[in-house]
């Protein structure tokens, strides 16, 4: 029974840190999040995303395999493999 207080006393301040870590993840992510609600989903076809975004201002030639296409927007890059967007990122600033 005496060994069980320093192991509660330990997880409650490892438990302690963890909270006020998330906190500041997440008052990161808040000031990241709107713009990659306006990116393109994964999942979306080329065609889908030229109609929904408009032409892209550079398109990359595929390269690998499977091939993998880059499109750039003034705010994000699309990712496709093959003809499906797979990720899509935030242009630096």
């Amino acid at each position: 029974m005496a060994k069980t207080i320093p192991t509660t006393l330990a997880l409650l301040t490892l438990l302690g840190g963890a909270a006020r870590a998330d906190t500041l993840l997440l008052d990161g992510i808040e000031q990241v999040a709107p713009s990659a609600t306006q990116r393109p989903k994964s999942g979306l076809s080329m065609a889908t995303v030229e109609s929904s975004y408009g032409a892209p201002s550079q398109r990359h030639a595929a390269v690998g395999e499977p091939p993998i296409t880059r499109w750039d927007y003034p705010e994000f890059s699309v990712y496709f493999e093959y003809q499906l967007v797979i990720h899509s990122v935030a242009a630096r600033r």
